[in-house]
């Protein structure tokens, strides 16, 4: 059972948590990403009060939240993150932005995961996350873990305002009406060669 000033404090959230995907979605950077990620934990543990609900049975927040809690210990590793827009490069996929991080990386954020929830995470990101060689391009996962934070925020009836919110909803609404899907696949395809090269090479620039 939940009260209105608990519900009230989950729509906040919400609404800081629609803001941050906003601006990473408009001008991505590391400080966009690690900001996001920190506000889809604080909206978790929001609505574990507010709403009975949580993101735990989502593969997406598993695998985020697996990569939050490493860099949130390690904050020095940030710089091994790299954003690069597509345009740049010649690769054809459904995102703009890649969000690359090096294999070693993510396997070592699932490795400092604690007790049971190791194996969870192992699985979900291996599930949800895009592997090329040594490199992991987590971008797909996060749109489509916002992609289900509405739909479960809706569903409950945690109020959802602001103007990120109105522009997330346009957009989820055309996809409703012209029968496509809210999910995108995120694979990575080229004809300029190895993927995997390719995205090893990114990862040697300097990135957003």
């Amino acid at each position: 059972m939940t009260d209105a000033a608990d519900l009230a404090n989950a729509g906040a959230a919400s609404e800081r948590f629609f803001r941050l995907y906003y601006a990473h979605c408009v001008s991505p950077d590391r400080d966009t990403l690690f900001s996001l990620l920190e506000a889809g934990h604080s909206l978790n543990d929001r609505l574990k009060v507010g709403a009975d609900l949580n993101f735990f049975h989502v593969r997406e927040f598993t695998a985020l939240q697996c990569l939050r809690n490493y860099f949130h210990h390690h904050q020095e590793l940030r710089h091994v993150v790299r954003l690069a827009p597509i345009g740049d490069y010649p690769i054809v996929t459904d995102l703009m932005v890649l969000c690359l991080l090096p294999h070693e990386t993510v396997l070592a954020a699932i490795e400092e995961t604690r007790g049971g929830r190791r194996d969870q995470a192992r699985q979900a990101c291996q599930d949800v996350f895009h592997w090329y060689g040594s490199v992991v391009n987590i971008n797909p996962s996060l749109f489509n873990f916002v992609v289900a934070a509405y739909e479960r925020l809706r569903d409950r009836g945690v109020p959802l305002t602001g103007e990120a919110v109105e522009a997330f909803e346009d957009s989820y609404r055309h996809e409703d009406e012209n029968g496509f899907s809210h999910l995108i696949d995120g694979r990575l395809a080229t004809l300029a060669g190895s993927v995997n090269q390719m995205l090893a090479a990114i990862m040697r620039t300097e990135g957003l």
